[in-house]
């Protein structure tokens, strides 16, 4: 599958949030809908590949210590457990 090389930031909780994609890595095959070499009318669709490789490239643009979106709600927000 294609993967990505990527621009992001790094937050407290750990992830690591895409702020752009700068490039992609062609896998070179004909059942990943990402690659110039898939059919623009394929016949094997739906079942052709989806999903991006794990990124081949990170580069950090920002840490910070705050949690990223989710993490902020499962955590402090509305959806974290309620204290006695």
């Amino acid at each position: 599958m294609c993967s990505l090389r990527t621009e992001g930031t790094q937050h407290g909780c750990g992830h690591y949030i895409i702020t752009r994609k700068v490039d992609k890595r062609d896998c070179m095959s004909e059942y990943c809908i990402y690659s110039d070499y898939h059919s623009e009318h394929c016949p094997h669709c739906p079942n052709c590949k989806r999903y991006y490789d794990p990124d081949y490239s990170e580069t950090i643009t920002v840490r910070t210590n705050a949690y990223c979106t989710n993490c902020e709600y499962w955590y402090h927000g509305a959806g974290a457990k309620r204290r006695r």
